[in-house]
């Protein structure tokens, strides 16, 4: 067994019973572990009575989702680990695509399917689409996703790409590489890890790829709501984590001028529209990204130390802000990438 599909589960028995058979029944060439990451409710129950010869490991708490793949991933011991969200659907031959094109390309490190919604199949699913990308000032964006503009999927995207980072839905990994760059940084807790880890793999020379002859079928959003001031604060904290920690000094000076300026923006936007949570969400992310900034420094130093690819070649140069409410370019295609 080369292959270990690791799903990690948080209170999620409606989400394993609605789509574990489906991977199940299609995985024959993978080990299916999961990880049950402290929940509350009865996915233990179901796991032992509705899937009792599914692996399950047993966390004691919520270690989150970096910290909970990272523990998972040292229990398993096969070489490729495919990181799966337990909300994710999968048909006949989902994986051969890219276990071949692994197999094929061992300078890539890892790479992810096509991901469509699960709720409307003829879309692209926001999360990660065809595959992720990064403008110069750490905004994140994806072929068939960007900002909140979704594409149809009608086969645009279907060739294989090189990209700056794979969506943690569908992450096929191989295991060694996964330690040796030190796995997703845990002070993530949640939203945009699986970034920082894809960053650091660029970074030493390492390939990644969508491949969307594999498609999967992502619910997304089945932790927290879209609107949750919560995930409103990770995603703005852990940005800006994730820029400090790869970014050499003078890029990310220059990264961060603009980011103050449009993170107050996007804060007094919240405001006016009468989202004072989410307002203050990002006004709490600035301020402990600048309070824990001084945690992350060795990291920052190793990250950089181990660089072999520079960031120019690894983020788009475009500004996406601009692109998007400047110049309304609203589809993958239309981007200068």
């Amino acid at each position: 067994m080369k292959l270990s599909i690791v799903i990690l589960n948080w209170n999620g028995a409606e989400m394993l019973r609605r789509f574990l058979p489906s991977v199940i029944e299609h995985s024959p060439e993978a080990e299916i572990v999961v990880a049950d990451n402290g929940s509350t409710d009865d996915s233990l129950k179901l796991l032992a009575e509705q899937f009792p010869s599914i692996r399950t490991l047993v966390f004691d708490h919520n270690y989150g989702f970096a910290e909970g793949y990272n523990k998972a991933i040292a229990q398993v011991e096969c070489n490729l680990c495919l990181l799966l969200n337990s909300d994710v659907r999968v048909e006949a031959g989902w994986l051969k695509p890219m276990l071949d094109y692994m197999e094929q390309h061992p300078e890539v490190a890892a790479c992810q399917p096509k991901i469509r919604c699960e709720w409307a199949p003829e879309m692209l699913e926001y999360a990660g689409a065809c595959g992720g990308y990064i403008d110069k000032l750490g905004f994140p964006f994806c072929r068939g996703r960007i900002l909140g503009t979704v594409e149809r999927d009608e086969g645009q995207y279907d060739d294989i790409a090189s990209l700056a980072w794979a969506t943690g839905a569908a992450l096929l990994i191989r295991r060694d590489i996964y330690l040796e760059a030190g796995g997703l940084d845990a002070r993530f807790f949640a939203h945009q890890e699986e970034i920082d880890l894809c960053w650091r793999l660029r970074s030493r020379g390492y390939g990644l790829v969508c491949i969307p002859q594999s498609v999967v079928y992502h619910v997304g959003g089945g932790t927290l709501p879209k609107e949750s001031p919560r995930k409103a604060y990770l995603n703005f904290r852990n940005n800006l984590l994730l820029l400090y920690k790869n970014l050499p000094e003078k890029k990310f000076r220059k990264a961060m001028h603009w980011r103050r300026l449009l993170d107050a923006a996007a804060a007094l936007h919240f405001l006016v529209g009468g989202h004072w949570a989410a307002c203050k969400a990002v006004l709490k992310a600035h301020l402990d990204f600048r309070r824990i900034q001084k945690d992350f420094k060795e990291d920052r130093d190793k990250n950089l130390a181990a660089t072999v690819v520079p960031a120019n070649e690894i983020l788009s140069p475009i500004n996406l802000l601009w692109e998007y409410y400047g110049k309304r370019h609203y589809t993958f295609k239309s981007l200068k990438v």
